[in-house]
């Protein structure tokens, strides 16, 4: 299992990530594309929080079929389109990710591949 790990030579982070993940790569290692808010019938889910619980929904769909857990979750980049939403963005991910806490990057953009998509997800996950 990955090691999460703050330095203290660095500026302490927000509760919900960590500077670093290490691990020794005597494993396995997943990497997730960025997922969308679409559900698995082609539907786009409609709203930001919405689109945040359908993004973590597919995201751990892809590491749970890749024969992981969250607990193998290493790292998360999320981009958003919308201003001021990392509170909602928080409050979401505590729902889905539990007490789970990884290295993490929050990205706001001004566009994704579609105008109804606001927001992406992207992550990597490994296993001894």
């Amino acid at each position: 299992m990955p090691t999460f790990f703050d330095p203290p030579t660095v500026h302490a982070p927000a509760p919900s990530y960590r500077h670093g993940a290490l691990h020794a790569l005597s494993g396995r290692r997943l990497v997730i594309s960025g997922q969308v808010g679409v559900r698995p019938d082609g539907t786009t889910a409609e709203g930001l929080e919405a689109q945040f619980e359908q993004c973590l929904d597919n995201l751990i769909a892809v590491v749970e079929a890749g024969g992981m857990t969250i607990a193998n979750l290493t790292k998360i980049v999320t981009l958003v389109t919308v201003p001021d939403a990392l509170a909602t963005f928080r409050a979401v991910r505590a729902r889905k990710l539990g007490d789970h806490v990884c290295a993490a990057t929050y990205i706001q953009v001004a566009g994704l591949a579609r105008p109804d998509l606001l927001v992406e997800i992207e992550g990597e996950a490994v296993q001894d």
